[in-house]
């Protein structure tokens, strides 16, 4: 005997999926969680990110991922709608690198570094577990919170900075060798001296 479900009633459990939650775009503009079946906002995809889900955004009728437009889309709306993290002159420099030669080192440097930063983040949030409710942690609280922990705020940011800086300097050092291997006249160039 086949049941049937009342209109509105929620769909029956399926099986866990393997792989990242597919969201589907279709040219309305509008976004399709196919994990809940219904249409999504772009607030609800960022709470998405928020919380360290995996998903993939598809394009309806073509299949292609359009995944990272939607997080640039996000990116642009927190940009224009607050407080920004890029300032005018980062976002000028950022667009120099596009097409140079060194587009590709500067992706993996900033990736790199942003993960250092999050490690760091991670670190002071660990230390600071128990000291407020989690539920008000806001921007404020948190630059209330680093302003009297400032030495070892400085202690942890100079670390990240010696990292950056040691990663910048492991990048030079590997375009000197591959230099060399690539162009043999130019075992005249070297790389920078280590400080």
């Amino acid at each position: 005997m086949a049941t049937t479900r009342r209109a509105g009633a929620p769909k029956p459990a399926t099986a866990a999926r393997s792989g990242p939650r597919i969201l589907k775009k279709y040219p309305n503009r509008r976004l399709y969680d196919t994990a809940v079946s219904s249409y999504i906002t772009l607030a609800e995809v960022k709470g998405m990110v928020l919380q360290g889900l995996d998903f993939e955004v598809r394009d309806a009728k073509t299949g292609e991922d359009l995944t990272r437009s939607i997080l640039l889309q996000i990116i642009l709306e927190e940009e224009t709608g607050g407080v920004p993290i890029f300032s005018t002159s980062m976002l000028s420099q950022i667009i120099r690198f596009y097409g140079h030669a060194m587009q590709g080192m500067m992706g993996s440097y900033l990736e790199k570094n942003l993960q250092t930063f999050t490690d760091i983040q991670a670190r002071i949030a660990d230390q600071s577990k128990g000291l407020y409710d989690p539920a008000l942690q806001t921007p404020e609280m948190w630059s209330q919170f680093l302003s009297g922990q400032a030495p070892v705020v400085q202690n942890l940011m100079g670390n990240y900075l010696e990292q950056s800086r040691q990663v910048f300097m492991q990048m030079q050092e590997q375009i000197a060798k591959q230099a060399v291997t690539l162009f043999p006249g130019a075992a005249a160039v070297k790389p920078p001296p280590k400080r």
